[in-house]
């Protein structure tokens, strides 16, 4: 920070010091203002122009440094010197003040968090200079935060000071207004009986019902501005149209079936999406097949003999394909239109907010119109921009099913979850897998204990995890395919016969035509979602991968909820995603399932917490089984039971967290976990038995001593013993 910096924040720190030091916070509340009012107002009287010049640039300090006390001065400004004079000098001190905060604000900080995020802040840039000045006005209309955080935050980025300055001069005139006629009805209060004077109480009901009427007209004037220029259409076709038969978008197309409305969903591929056809049903077929290898293969832990996995890759294959099989009726065509949702083979653009367009797959097209429209295009694996890659023709969790002949050396690029789950798989197939992870463990996402149990039972498993290692580059030397690292600076060669890339996922947003109406994907291909689950449009919607955050299939059903009740029944009442208990399962072998915060996430956010462990070599029924390798660690604030998080490493994981996610939902503590009966043996009681190690660790030890001593009583033992000699 260069020398004027300093000074300036020095000069902001001692006017802050002294202000608070001579009890300037203490000066500005109402019971002080109207202890003196009397007094004051006298002054007033004799000195009119030197009060509001001297009432104006007092406001003005207290805006631009964002001190306490600015409501207060608001209704002294109505009190002291009237509708006319008080509206007057509050509109243009608060202008002045916030233009000022404004100023400040870019000065000191904007270049460091331009450099810092230049990429985010570019893009907070166009946002402004685009609808910069009508955010600003419905902000200032409505405070979503208070306003002097509106004076940094805009401070920050590209806007203009004079259109900040017009804007919020005329946005806030209409609260200045309310809240100086209020000021003036304050200083007419001379007795119990004034209290519930006509006047003060319209002044008070105006001050009570401005937000909500400021609201109404913001919501009138977005609705004004982000449709215009467009024709609403007279008549719909629809009432719902969905366009992605996955996860989210069949969940959608149900709910609006199931309440009577005329719904259609548009697919150009394969209903059920990634979840059906490409990702958790085949996932988990393979690797139920590598899971019944690896028990073959080490039947001795179970008193049996181990016998060599003999077997044919394309069969576990051809199975994979007929779990899908069995699991298509679902999410079929047929099922949905059984259910009134009318299914539409093709892939569809925007025309305007209400139309699309659709390039049916026999050929033909179609004009559609809906009054809400929803989009859940779902994702695609993601390719980095790694030379050579494209030509090793690589494998992803899209085109791996296709395979006939098994990888003898399989490259896993990632170490997240999807690349994790199938090196496991693979590996367990008798593939000889090489993992390579940029970072510094697996699954990043987790806390480091279940990252290292996790890397323990690959390598124990025979996968070689290369962390810290960032491929640079492909190619194919004498016949062989060859992936090189970076490796803490050094070169690393690795020979493989396939590459797997699991390394994220970006959205299918590429020919739906968003530009048409005027929606911008991120970087990742995702669309920026509100908390109704809609875009800029309030009638246009989006859940499952192309909302994010999330990429579960579980989250695509939860977003779908909001999306297509939020459409249906929006005008209404709209419902904001809840996002506060959120479990997910990684499939490993331990499982890894957690719901909340982990500790990492804990101590970022600098929440308070203590950790409960249980670890499942203790639980009856993993030893019965031979599956004790795992623990629950539990979350809760510390000396509560409360559950702020919880992560289960182990066999059947995935089950054991729903009891945990259900306490979280329900805001039940451990006790409750502790007190319901679960029956013996299954795997659930070690939820009960950690619930119990945070009992035994929350014991009330001087409780414990009386109790002891009473029953020593009891016993006729609690007698006076001389010391011996």
């Amino acid at each position: 920070m260069n020398r004027n910096k300093l000074i300036l924040l020095g000069a902001i720190a001692v006017i802050v010091a002294l202000f608070l030091g001579l009890g300037g916070h203490n000066l500005l509340t109402l019971d002080n203002l109207q202890a003196h009012q009397a007094s004051v107002a006298q002054w007033i009287e004799q000195n009119l122009i030197l009060a509001v010049a001297g009432y104006g640039v007092l406001y003005v300090l207290v805006t631009a440094l964002s001190l306490p006390g600015a409501t207060i001065m608001t209704l002294a400004g109505g009190a002291f010197f009237g509708n006319l004079y008080g509206l007057l000098a509050v509109s243009v001190a608060s202008t002045i003040g916030a233009s000022l905060a404004f100023l400040v604000a870019r000065f000191l900080l904007r270049d460091t968090l331009r450099a810092k995020y230049r990429e985010t802040i570019a893009k907070i840039d166009r946002g402004i200079e685009k609808d910069g000045a009508f955010y600003l006005a419905t902000l200032r209309l409505v405070p979503v935060f208070p306003f002097f955080l509106i004076n940094l935050a805009m401070g920050l980025t590209g806007m203009k000071l004079r259109t900040y300055a017009w804007v919020s001069w005329a946005a806030m005139l209409p609260g200045t207004l309310v809240y100086v006629n209020a000021g003036t009805q304050l200083g007419q209060i001379q007795s119990t009986s004034d209290i519930v004077s006509a006047d003060l109480l319209l002044s008070f009901a105006l001050l009570g019902l401005f937000p909500l009427i400021a609201k109404f007209v913001v919501g009138f004037l977005r609705r004004r501005k982000v449709y215009a220029g467009w024709q609403k259409p007279e008549h719909f076709d629809y009432n719902l149209l969905v366009i992605g038969g996955g996860s989210a978008g069949l969940v959608s197309a149900y709910i609006a079936a199931a309440v009577k409305a005329k719904v259609a969903l548009i697919e150009k591929d394969k209903m059920g999406g990634d979840c059906l056809n490409t990702g958790c049903i085949p996932s988990k077929a393979l690797i139920r097949s590598a899971k019944a290898a690896d028990t073959l293969r080490h039947a001795n832990r179970y008193g049996l003999e181990s016998v060599p996995v003999k077997g044919s890759f394309k069969a576990v294959m051809e199975r994979v394909q007929s779990v899908i099989k069995k699991v298509e009726p679902h999410d079929s065509p047929e099922r949905y239109e059984q259910l009134g949702v009318e299914c539409i083979g093709g892939e569809a653009s925007f025309v305007s907010p209400w139309e699309v367009q659709v390039r049916l797959n026999d050929g033909g097209t179609r004009h559609l119109t809906a009054r809400s429209i929803v989009v859940a295009t779902g994702g695609k694996p993601a390719l980095p921009p790694i030379p050579g890659l494209e030509d090793m023709q690589p494998l992803t969790s899209d085109n791996l099913w296709q395979l006939e002949q098994q990888p003898k050396r399989l490259l896993v690029l990632g170490g997240g979850p999807i690349g994790s789950e199938l090196a496991h798989a693979f590996a367990r197939l008798d593939s000889q897998v090489i993992q390579v992870e940029r970072g510094d463990r697996l699954l990043a996402k987790e806390d480091t204990d279940v990252s290292a149990l996790i890397l323990k039972q690959f390598e124990t498993d025979g996968i070689d995890v290369r962390l810290n290692h960032a491929a640079t580059g492909f190619c194919v030397e004498e016949g062989e395919k060859v992936a090189y690292c970076d490796h803490n600076g050094k070169q690393v060669r690795i020979p493989f016969d396939e590459v797997l890339v699991a390394v994220g996922r970006a959205a299918n947003t590429d020919n739906l035509g968003l530009d048409r109406i005027g929606l911008e994907a991120l970087p990742n291909g995702t669309v920026p979602v509100e908390e109704d689950m809609s875009l800029r449009y309030p009638n246009v919607f989006a859940c499952g991968d192309v909302a994010g955050p999330y990429q579960f299939t579980h989250a695509a059903a939860h977003q779908a909820w909001y999306a297509a009740v939020n459409g249906l029944f929006g005008q209404f009442k709209r419902f904001r995603v809840d996002y506060r208990v959120m479990p997910w399962v990684t499939f490993t072998s331990p499982e890894v399932a957690r719901v909340g915060l982990s500790e990492a996430e804990a101590k970022e956010k600098g929440i308070a917490y203590e950790v409960t462990r249980y670890g499942l070599d203790d639980l009856d029924r993993a030893i019965a089984e031979s599956e004790e390798t795992g623990f629950i660690k539990v979350l809760t604030p510390p000396g509560k039971d409360r559950i702020l998080g919880a992560v289960v490493v182990g066999a059947h994981a995935g089950e054991i967290l729903a009891e945990f996610t259900l306490a979280m939902k329900h805001g039940l503590g451990l006790n409750k976990i502790l007190g319901t009966i679960h029956p013996y043996p299954t795997w659930n009681e070690s939820a009960k038995f950690a619930a119990g190690e945070w009992k035994k660790a929350h014991a009330p030890g001087a409780a414990l001593r009386i109790l002891e001593k009473f029953h020593n009583w009891r016993r006729g033992t609690d007698r006076y013993q001389p010391p011996s000699a």
